[in-house]
């Protein structure tokens, strides 16, 4: 079967400049962020957000064990202030919509921060950057913040950005992703 994380990965590691500048827009327990720091490199910066300690605990722990480059800035604030933080161009943006895996699931990503992040990630691509964002379905607000985000970014001009849709046709309870290409 598909596995939609490497999929997803196929999608962002031709954009990824070593020295390039990257987000984690949902740090969650650190998996991309650590995917990131390694791609980016010692030289680049990896900047991750989580509104929950839990999820900056873990993935300060994860990160350490995993013995990644120290290029990274793990943020305790909503990925929708993430302006406030990064003022360079990014390379790549991630977005793991949803709940922390193993948390509270009632705390979810909203679909107002998310637009706003979203909007404010595509500002800050860089020429050739991406933003890829997973979106789960299978809760109601995932279900809502899909829905939003697939009428939104396909409003966006077609001249100066690419936005491509990946789902399992099949499963319509499975996640999929939102890709969002810079020119």
């Amino acid at each position: 079967m598909l596995d939609l994380l490497s999929l997803e990965k196929s999608f962002i590691a031709p954009h990824i400049k070593k020295g390039g500048i990257a987000a984690d827009f949902t740090m969650g327990n650190g998996h991309d962020t650590l995917w990131l720091s390694n791609a980016v490199g010692e030289d680049g910066k990896v900047y991750a957000f989580d509104i929950q300690a839990s999820a900056l605990e873990s993935t300060q722990k994860f990160l350490e064990s995993q013995n990644a480059p120290k290029n990274y800035t793990l943020i305790h604030d909503s990925h929708a202030n993430s302006k406030n933080y990064i003022t360079e161009k990014i390379c790549a943006g991630v977005f793991n919509l949803g709940y922390l895996p193993g948390g509270d699931k009632s705390v979810t990503t909203m679909r107002e921060s998310t637009l706003t992040a979203v909007n404010s990630a595509i500002e800050l691509l860089d020429r050739d950057g991406i933003v890829l964002i997973a979106i789960y379905p299978g809760h109601p607000e995932g279900y809502l913040e899909g829905q939003m985000l697939l009428e939104e970014l396909q409003k966006l001009n077609r001249r100066e950005y690419c936005v491509g849709h990946f789902e399992i046709l099949n499963s319509k309870t499975s996640p999929f992703f939102i890709f969002i290409e810079k020119a």
